[in-house]
């Protein structure tokens, strides 16, 4: 059995790894009878809005995905997380300290990484939770567009085992409506492990 094949990485892309990582992401997804459609933006810096967010499967799934493609994508942690030995593994990984603390809000700290960061992309699962949500939270929207970068929308879609890279969103400022036009959009068309609670 061929392993499944994945986009091909633009030049302004974040990325890490070489061949052996890709490999293993790639025998992962084939192991667990996944793949990966769409294409990849050839933007340096983007907010990556991830959903049905529905299982603690969609995170194993997605590291896959990012090992067999060779890209860097960054995720929020709690500072406190970062200690040593972790942290510089962490770093490395591309996770991003949190600090729950401060004075300002965890939209104008991505904004700040954002400024510190020539090529970042960023993904936050809009949900906020793996549970049923009625309306999503528009942090990934306001850290968008404050920050001056499209949201790409990916999506876990578990009955044909598929990681799609589907399109991307610029915000309009109107955070509300676009936060609800993109549910529908991603809750519509794909399906999470656990479709009740999309």
């Amino acid at each position: 059995m061929a392993l499944p094949s994945v986009p091909s990485l633009p030049a302004d892309v974040p990325h890490q790894g070489g061949r052996i990582t890709r490999f293993i992401g790639r025998s992962l997804l084939r192991l667990f009878g996944w793949k990966i459609e769409g294409e990849l933006p050839n933007v340096p810096r983007a907010v990556f809005a991830a959903a049905p967010h529905t299982s603690n499967w969609d995170f194993v799934l997605a590291m896959f995905a990012v090992l067999a493609m060779g890209i860097k994508i960054s995720f929020l942690m709690k500072k406190e997380a970062f200690i040593w030995p972790l942290k510089g593994l962490f770093l490395a990984l591309g996770g991003i300290p949190l600090n729950r603390r401060a004075a300002g809000d965890t939209v104008e700290q991505i904004c700040s990484w954002f400024e510190s960061h020539k090529k970042l992309w960023v993904v936050i699962t809009p949900e906020g939770t793996r549970s049923y949500v009625a309306k999503w939270k528009t942090g990934f929207l306001r850290a968008a567009y404050n920050a001056g970068v499209p949201v790409v929308l990916v999506a876990w879609d578990f009955p044909s085992k598929t990681m799609h890279i589907d399109s991307t969103w610029y915000p309009s400022g109107d955070h509300e409506k676009d936060a609800e036009q993109i549910r529908k959009h991603l809750c519509g068309r794909y399906t999470g492990r656990h479709p009740d609670k999309q």
